[in-house]
């Protein structure tokens, strides 16, 4: 698993920060240095690019196990997925949207930017554990519910929340659940169908290994000419390749979601990232980043520093650990201290959050443990 070829930070850094920014790994990488080359010297129409992204629908489909590569749409980032969903439904005044109150900002302002048109946003609270409780989101439903919309893992605490229960609740409601999965596509089984999701957006440039500006986002399928595409542009037509012929109409599945030209590069980086995730498998991938998170957590116990992340329970656990400095320090010293020894880590909130990803190795947690 920690081949410095396929993943060429190992030999630069510990980098425990995946949750943040991950290094690109080595065949996304490749990938974006083979496109600069053929962009430099071939006409595009010689190249696989486009070829090669549509296999990237079907490669995402697989790793959120989507109905199929109609339900996958290319975005630049997450908040871009995330507004779609905001801006394109038809919104009616006392509709209400339910988040948490520690949400990213990607998942809060598209909401409370609604507020113009009389839509209420309600916020469910964390609980002092760093937990949100499924049972104070679903008493938060009502029948004015129209979309719930949640971090999969909380980027501040790492606690990773059970969909099922919600989007079971918020469909008997008439609502549906849109879901930030930033924190856990690429590092955590995620499953569109079981799980109950209408909406997903997640960047590639964290858990997926790839590089930024280069987004997936999903919807199902039987929702995708319900929502209004927020940008309308050439590619979102149905006749899109031919130029001259104009009708008005857009395409039935996700790509109507893609009003323009894509960000070939990154997607093919992208493409990469998510093969080589597949080849190692999800499974595997977070059977390795959950031994190493908890050689994380009882280390930095050992070691005097309180574990904020909740991981009682094994689905409660995601990628990262988020850790309280002790008494006599501060935070964001240590994580310049750490910065200073090549381990990188994040301040969040006042905390420390470590990340580790899969081809992570234990001697580079216990290179942390000792630095703390």
């Amino acid at each position: 698993m920690s081949d410095p070829h396929l993943f060429p930070a190992l030999s630069a850094m510990v980098h425990l920060n995946h949750a943040g920014v991950a290094p690109v790994c080595g065949p996304a990488a490749e990938a974006m240095a083979k496109y600069g080359q053929e962009a430099s010297t071939l006409p595009y129409s010689e190249a696989s690019w486009y070829s090669d992204i549509k296999d990237l629908r079907s490669l995402t489909a697989r790793l959120i196990n989507a109905r199929g590569p109609d339900e996958i749409a290319f975005v630049p980032n997450t908040s871009t997925g995330l507004a779609t969903v905001a801006r394109g439904l038809d919104w009616r005044r006392g509709d209400q949207v339910v988040i948490t109150d520690v949400e990213y900002p990607a998942n809060r302002y598209p909401w409370e930017d609604l507020g113009r048109f009389g839509v209420e946003l309600v916020e469910v609270k964390q609980h002092a554990d760093g937990r949100i409780d499924v049972e104070d989101v679903c008493n938060a439903i009502t029948d004015r519910t129209r979309v719930v919309s949640l971090s999969h893992v909380q980027y501040g605490s790492g606690h990773r929340i059970d969909l099922r229960p919600i989007s079971e609740t918020v469909h008997r409601a008439g609502g549906y659940l849109c879901v930030d999965a930033i924190q856990s596509v690429g590092v955590l089984p995620v499953d569109v169908r079981s799980m109950g999701i209408d909406f997903l957006a997640a960047d590639g440039h964290k858990w997926m290994l790839g590089p930024e500006g280069a987004g997936i986002f999903y919807v199902h399928e039987d929702l995708c000419e319900m929502l209004h595409p927020p940008v309308v542009g050439w590619l979102n037509m149905v006749n899109a390749q031919d130029y001259g012929n104009y009708e008005y109409r857009f395409v039935r599945d996700a790509r109507r979601f893609e009003p323009g030209t894509w960000n070939v590069p990154g997607l093919l980086g992208l493409r990469a990232a998510i093969g080589l995730l597949l080849e190692v498998g999800i499974e595997r991938v977070w059977e390795r980043v959950e031994g190493l998170t908890t050689r994380v957590a009882e280390g930095a116990a050992e070691r005097g520093y309180g574990v904020f992340s909740p991981r009682r329970l094994e689905s409660e656990r995601s990628g990262s650990v988020v850790i309280e400095a002790r008494a006599s320090e501060e935070a964001g010293a240590l994580v310049k201290r750490l910065a200073e020894q090549k381990i990188y880590v994040a301040l969040r909130n006042g905390r420390v959050r470590v990340s580790p990803h899969f081809y992570n190795t234990p001697e580079q947690i216990d290179r942390l443990l000792e630095a703390l």
